[in-house]
Order: C-alpha cells, then sequence, then structure tokens
C-alpha cells in the first residue's frame, strides 16, 4: 500500500462515522482510527488562543499554544493574530518544487495576492496566496503534509 493510498483511506475515514479499520496487505497490516476530541481552530480576534490538533496521515501532530491563565490575560499580539486557513483538500508545500525557493518563512511580512503556499489537489498545484498584511508568526503545517479544507496553514500578526 502506498501512501497515497493511505491518504485516501485517511480521508475516507474522516468523512464518514468509522470510528477504526485495518487493513492487511501483502503483510503489511495498517490500522487507521479516528479521534474522538473534537478539532479547536485558532480564531482570530478572540480573547485566548485555544490549543488545536490536527491529523496528519499516520501521525498526529499537536501543536498547542498555551491557555491564557485567568491571573494573566492575553498580551495584545495574541489577541490580535490571524491565520491563513487552506481553501482545499490537498497536499500542502511550502516550495514550488526541490531547490526552489521557500514562498515564506517566520518573519516574512505578506500582503494580498502574495502566493505563501501551494496546495496539491489532484495533480493539480495551486497557489495560495495571502488575503491579508501582515508578518508570518507561525508555520502550522509541515512540508508536504495533506492538509483538510480550512485548516490553518499560517498565523500572521497583521500590520
Amino acid at each position: 500500500m502506498d501512501i497515497k493510498q493511505i491518504q485516501e483511506l485517511v480521508k475516507l475515514i474522516n468523512k464518514t462515522n468509522i470510528g477504526e479499520i485495518t487493513i492487511e496487505e501483502e503483510g503489511v497490516k495498517i490500522t487507521v482510527k479516528q479521534k474522538k476530541e473534537p478539532v479547536q481552530h485558532i480564531i482570530a480576534g478572540s480573547s485566548q488562543a485555544p490549543a488545536f490538533n490536527t491529523l496528519q496521515t499516520q501521525q498526529e501532530a499537536h501543536p498547542v499554544s498555551p491557555p491564557a491563565s485567568k491571573k494573566q490575560a492575553a498580551t495584545p499580539k495574541e489577541d490580535k493574530l490571524l491565520t491563513i486557513k487552506s481553501p482545499m483538500i490537498g497536499t500542502f508545500y511550502r516550495q514550488a518544487g526541490p531547490g526552489k525557493p521557500i514562498f515564506v518563512n517566520v518573519g516574512d511580512e505578506v500582503n494580498p495576492g502574495k502566493v505563501v503556499c501551494i496546495i496539491e489537489a489532484m495533480k493539480l498545484f495551486n497557489e495560495i496566496e495571502s488575503e491579508i498584511s501582515g508578518k508570518i508568526i507561525k508555520i502550522l503545517v509541515e512540508d508536504a503534509s495533506p492538509v483538510e479544507y480550512d485548516q490553518p496553514l499560517f498565523l500572521v500578526e497583521p500590520s
């Protein structure tokens, strides 16, 4: 079973109510389990930066922003972070190809229309452009990872 088949299997599981599936093929056994906990997204302008979880193929990534404590209010910087989200399901790439320059890094300024990444969907490479102005604070997805529709890709501090 190749990585594309595994990715399609994960997508299928995510779209259905199936809790777990195990497939054995040519001596290789793969088990995919659907997470039961809800996925939380960082919402721009919220008073707290909630934790969020994303499912990526066979690995789980748990980038977590520390929640603001009750005694200490969130800094204004955290309150104003915006997200650039994936407009489609596909595979996230930070550069146009091997050896090509990376579109954006942490600390780079972006403006509306600036290409920030590519998402490959059905053998088509779609350039994703920023719709906001600001500075990239964090890249939330690993290069060459599958992404879902509306999944946060970048955190941006507006300028």
